[in-house]
């Protein structure tokens, strides 16, 4: 029997390539119980696209929202997986298209004591206008406009010779991966300090590693393609390094500002309203 799913989507004022990724969301074979959309401060466009695709679900949508201070995943991560109901966490960013069996593949081959870690096939710039005017979601191997093809492969009677797992948080994206709740709220969650891009998500795999909590890294299975965008401003990545080697020397199990911290914050704040 699967175990009840959160689907959680990250997204930063990208409404275009929410809207194809919900869209791809509504054509899987096996639907999550939830879909939380993680938002790092968009403006209304996104609210919009959120709200479009309300009716068109028979599952619930959350749009779990911060304000925009800057590039902070981590924090909002951790309030959305604070508010998931299910078990079973599948972690994907605003910016990919699913293949049509996504949820059901990453279902197939989740495990306790382990967590997923995916990988995506990329969808080229000269694609990506033509793909946002026609609404394109439906996507191959062989498909013009795709590369890191072999990412792109679905085998899945063939799956178990490349899928392994590792004691290591090495390659570790976001975009692709998925956990069990329990294991995510005892290494405290993402941790709140690592802001702007860097390896949160590698960070966070490193302490499930220092936990036993074990990779387990998938090939033909979980099929997601990427949508090409510049890359962000890396003025922080020397922190989000220095944090990821002090946890893997020093075996580091729990982050001191996470999940829990999270909520504390947000309780308090809550309690400060209702005073008012």
């Amino acid at each position: 029997m699967n175990p009840s799913l959160s689907l959680i989507i990250s997204t930063y004022n990208w409404a275009e390539a929410l809207d194809l990724c919900l869209k791809s969301i509504l054509s899987q074979h096996v639907a999550p119980d939830e879909i939380i959309i993680a938002d790092d401060g968009s403006n209304d466009h996104t609210r919009r696209v959120i709200q479009s695709y309300r009716d068109r679900f028979s599952i619930p949508i959350f749009h779990v929202w911060q304000e925009d201070k800057g590039f902070r995943k981590s924090m909002i991560l951790n309030e959305a997986i604070q508010s998931a109901t299910s078990d079973y966490i599948i972690q994907i960013d605003g910016d990919v298209i699913l293949d049509p069996y996504f949820v059901q593949d990453h279902l197939s081959i989740a495990e306790t004591g382990t967590f997923i870690r995916g990988t995506r096939a990329q969808i080229t710039e000269e694609r990506k206008d033509e793909m946002f005017e026609d609404k394109m979601i439906r996507f191959n191997f062989l498909s013009r406009g795709v590369f890191n093809r072999f990412n792109a492969i679905r085998l899945p009677q063939l799956s178990f010779l490349l899928t392994k797992k590792e004691n290591n948080s090495r390659s570790v994206r976001g975009s692709n991966l998925a956990f069990w709740k329990r294991d995510f709220i005892l290494v405290n969650g993402y941790n709140n300090e690592l802001q702007g891009w860097g390896h949160e998500d590698e960070e966070l795999a490193a302490r499930f590693i220092n936990n036993g909590i074990i990779k387990k890294k998938v090939k033909f299975k979980a099929i997601q393609y990427h949508l090409f965008h510049n890359k962000a401003a890396r003025s922080n990545r020397r922190l989000h390094v220095y944090e990821l080697k002090r946890v893997r020397d020093m075996k580091i199990r729990m982050c001191r500002n996470g999940y829990h911290q999270n909520r504390i914050m947000k309780n308090q704040l809550q309690k400060e309203l209702m005073a008012i």
